[in-house]
C-alpha cells in the first residue's frame, strides 16, 4: 500500500482543501447547526498509537511476503466510512489484522489458504480499502486465532488486450488510474469511475458490484465483466470468455458481489469501450422537486441512455456551487466515440422543458461548463471534506438505495421524515439532502447525505442510532439496503431481511463448497449458522 495514503482517513496526505472554501463551509455549518465555535481535532500521529502484537507466528515462507509493521496494520485496520474514520481519528485501533500479506503469485495465495486452515486464522481480501460498509475490517469472533489482511497490490498489470472483441485481461490489484493509463495509448477505456476511482481496485469493484460513471444503461461493473478468475480454498475458479450465454446461472454474476467470502479474485477479462470523442453536458434547474423527478423518470424510460443524469436536491446543489438554493439541478451528459450526441441532448432537454426545467443557452456555454466542472470538483473533494467535518466534531455520512418509480414519492417522504426526526431527536440539529446517482427505467437510485451536530466523543454512537433507523425504514418501505456501497458487516442484518430465506441457504452452501472452513472474510455478507 502506498505510504502517501492516509492511515486514518481518506486519500493522500498531501491533498489540501482550499482554506478559503473550508472557512466558508465551516461558517455555513455553524449557522445551520447552531454551533458558536468548533474545536478542531488534530490529525492523529503514527507514533502516538499503540497496537497489540500479532497473536500468532507465521511460517518462514509466509514471512517473505507478509508484514507486521505498524503503519501497514493501521492502514489496513478500517475502510473509509464515517465509523472507520471517526475511530481512526480518535486513535481507536483495538482489533488490527495481525499481518498484512502482499502475495505476488496465485501459489502464495494458496499458501495463505493452507496456513489459515491449519492455524484457524481468518483472511480478509482488502482491495483498495475504500469500503464504507465494514467490508475489510477483521473479524472479532473468538472462533479464530487472529487474522491476515490480503493486499493484492502486486497483481497490477494489463496482461492482454483483445482488439477484435474490445476487451482486456486485467489483474485484480490495479487501481482505477493505472487501468485507464494502460488502456489510453490503445484508444480504449473501461469507463468505470466510482467516487473511489483513485483509491479502489478492479478486484474490489468486481466483488462489491461497484456502481460507476454511467447513470443509465451501464451502471455497474457487472456489465463489463466478461470472465473472471478466482482462487478459492477449494481450488481455482476460471470462467469462460463469452459475449453472453443462457447456460444456467452465471458464474461471473456469482463472483460479482461476493465481497471476498468465496475466494480471492486475481484477474478478469473486462469489456472495454472506444474512448469517447463526442460529448455534451448541460445543467437543468427545476423549481419544484416533483417536476425534476418526473423529468428523470421520462428520460430514464426514453431509451436515450445519457451517460450522466444526476438530480441534486436544492441544498446539496447550492453547497456544491450549483443552483440558487431553491432549485433542484439535473446534470445531464451524453457521450459517444462515433457520432454526435447533440440530437440526444436536444431530446433530453425537450423532456426536461415539458416538466418546467430551465437551462443555460448556448451563448452561456462557458458558464454552463463551469457549473459542470464545479460539480465534478466538489464530487471528488467530498470525502476529504467529510474528514474535515469529522475533525470539527460533526456527523457527516451517506446512505443510498434504489426503489421503483411507483413507490418513490411515498418512499422518499418516509425516509426523509424518519431521518429528520432521528436527527432532531438524537443530535438536535442537522440536514438531509438527496441526489439521484443512477436512473433506471423502473426506478431511481437516491443517495442521501446527512450532516448533523455531534456530541463530543459520542458522534459515532449518534450516527449508529440514526443509521439503524434509516436502514430499517429503507427495508420497510420496499427499497434495497444498498445500491452500490455493498453489504459488508454494517449492512449484513438488513441484507438478510432483504433476501429470501431460501437464498440465504443457497449462499451458505456455496460458501461451504468453496471455503469449507469459512476462513474468508467472516461476518461479511452472510453469517455462519
Amino acid at each position: 500500500m502506498n505510504r502517501n495514503r492516509s492511515f486514518w482517513g481518506w486519500g493522500v496526505t498531501a491533498y489540501q482543501l482550499d482554506p478559503t472554501f473550508v472557512e466558508r463551509f465551516k461558517s455555513m455549518l455553524q449557522m445551520s447547526l447552531g454551533v458558536k465555535e468548533f474545536v478542531e481535532r488534530p490529525i492523529p500521529k503514527l507514533e502516538d498509537i499503540t497496537i497489540r502484537k500479532p497473536r500468532f507466528d507465521l511460517t518462514e515462507g509466509l514471512l517473505a511476503f507478509c508484514s507486521s509493521e505498524k503503519w501497514d496494520r493501521l492502514a489496513h485496520h478500517y475502510g473509509k466510512s464515517f465509523r472507520d474514520v471517526w475511530r481512526g481519528l480518535h486513535g481507536e485501533y483495538h482489533n488490527p489484522p495481525d499481518f498484512i500479506a502482499y502475495p505476488k503469485t496465485e501459489e502464495q495465495i494458496q499458501e495463505l489458504f493452507n496456513f489459515a486452515a491449519e492455524a484457524n486464522v481468518a483472511l480478509v481480501p482488502f482491495g483498495g480499502g475504500s469500503s464504507v460498509t465494514g467490508g475489510v475490517e477483521s473479524t472479532e469472533s473468538d472462533k479464530y486465532q487472529g487474522s491476515i489482511t490480503v493486499n493484492m497490490k502486486h497483481f497490477d498489470q494489463v496482461l492482454e488486450i483483445d482488439y477484435e472483441s474490445r476487451s482486456a485481461r486485467i489483474q485484480a490489484g490495479m487501481f482505477g488510474p493505472a487501468i485507464e493509463a494502460a488502456l489510453k495509448p490503445h484508444g480504449l477505456t473501461l469507463r468505470h469511475y466510482p467516487q473511489s476511482f483513485e483509491f479502489s481496485t478492479l478486484g474490489g469493484w468486481v466483488v462489491t458490484r461497484s456502481g460507476g460513471h454511467f447513470a443509465t444503461l451501464y451502471t455497474h461493473i457487472d456489465e463489463f465483466v466478461q470472465s473472471v478468475r478466482m482462487v478459492t480454498p477449494s481450488g481455482v475458479m476460471q470462467t469462460r470468455r463469452l459475449p453472453g450465454s443462457g447456460a444456467g446461472p452465471s458464474e461471473e454474476r456469482l463472483v460479482c458481489g461476493s465481497e471476498g467470502i468465496f475466494g480471492v479474485v486475481t484477474e478478469a477479462w473486462m469489456r472495454l469501450q472506444t474512448m469517447p470523442t463526442y460529448k455534451a453536458t448541460q445543467t437543468v434547474a427545476f423549481e419544484q422537486w416533483e417536476d425534476a423527478v418526473a423529468a428523470c423518470r421520462e428520460i430514464a424510460q426514453s431509451g436515450l441512455n445519457p451517460a450522466n443524469a444526476r438530480l441534486v436536491s436544492p441544498l446539496e446543489a447550492f453547497s456544491n456551487g450549483l443552483g440558487n438554493g431553491t432549485a433542484s439541478v439535473l446534470i445531464l451528459g451524453f457521450e459517444s466515440h462515433n457520432h454526435s450526441v447533440d440530437s440526444l441532448m436536444g431530446e433530453a432537454l425537450d423532456i426536461a422543458s415539458r416538466h418546467k426545467g430551465e437551462w443555460l443557452k448556448k451563448e452561456d456555454s462557458a458558464k454552463r461548463d463551469k457549473s459542470a466542472d464545479s460539480w465534478k470538483n466538489s464530487f471528488l473533494a467530498a470525502p476529504y471534506l467529510r474528514d474535515q467535518m469529522l475533525r470539527f466534531g460533526c456527523i457527516a455520512e451517506t446512505f443510498e438505495t434504489a426503489v421503483t418509480w411507483d413507490q418513490f414519492d411515498a418512499f422518499h417522504k418516509g425516509v426523509t421524515d424518519a431521518a429528520q426526526k432521528a436527527i432532531k431527536d438524537i443530535c438536535g440539529a442537522g440536514t438531509i439532502t438527496c441526489r439521484f446517482t443512477h436512473l433506471y427505467p423502473d426506478g431511481p437510485a437516491p443517495y442521501y447525505t446527512i450532516i448533523a451536530k455531534g456530541q463530543t466523543g459520542k458522534e459515532m454512537e449518534q450516527w449508529d442510532q440514526i443509521k439503524k433507523i434509516v436502514s430499517e425504514k429503507l427495508i420497510e418501505l420496499g427499497g434495497t439496503i444498498t445500491h452500490h456501497h455493498a453489504v459488508g458487516k454494517d449492512h449484513q442484518p438488513y441484507y438478510k431481511d432483504q433476501m429470501s430465506e431460501r437464498f440465504q441457504g443457497v449462499l451458505s452452501a456455496i460458501k461451504t463448497e468453496l471455503d469449507p472452513l469459512w476462513i474468508l472474510n467472516p461476518d461479511v455478507l452472510i453469517k455462519r449458522s
